[in-house]
């Protein structure tokens, strides 16, 4: 198996855990779940706030499961330079999270609106380290073509 397949791979895992977090249990602390956050117990009190951040979760579920499948796709039957540039797209990808949602998480980690303190600069790491991981596989691949 090649680099790039692996680290796809690893992703398709993860997501497919966060997948089935939000599907199943998204009161949860634990991957993407959104039991990390205090608004969401809130939000589970208004019977229309309740139905409306439900739709939200079952989207993103729904759009990371359409992610996967292509993923899986792109692993199965894609050449190695389909694979490149879709790890480069990842890569692209995921980095919007500092511009678009870190901002929003930081705050929320220093107004005490979380459940779990420091899980913004957790996330972060976490989401650097998949970006690292991507641009290695990437950078090797190419240096070994």
């Amino acid at each position: 198996m090649d680099i790039l397949s692996f680290v796809l791979i690893a992703f398709i895992t993860l997501e497919t855990l966060n997948v089935v977090l939000l599907y199943r249990i998204p009161s949860s602390t634990r991957g993407n779940a959104l039991g990390v956050f205090k608004a969401y117990e809130k939000s589970q009190k208004d019977p229309e706030i309740k139905e409306f951040v439900t739709y939200l979760i079952k989207w993103v579920a729904g759009t990371k499961l359409i992610f996967i499948v292509l993923i899986i796709g792109i692993v199965i039957t894609g050449e190695k330079e389909t694979k490149v540039f879709s790890v480069i797209a990842l890569i692209f990808s995921i980095m919007t999270f500092y511009s678009q949602l870190y901002p929003r998480l930081k705050h929320m980690d220093n107004e005490h609106q979380l459940n779990v303190s420091g899980y913004s600069r957790t996330l972060a790491i976490m989401i650097g380290c998949f970006i690292l991981v991507f641009t290695v596989a990437v950078v090797f691949v190419l240096f070994t073509l």
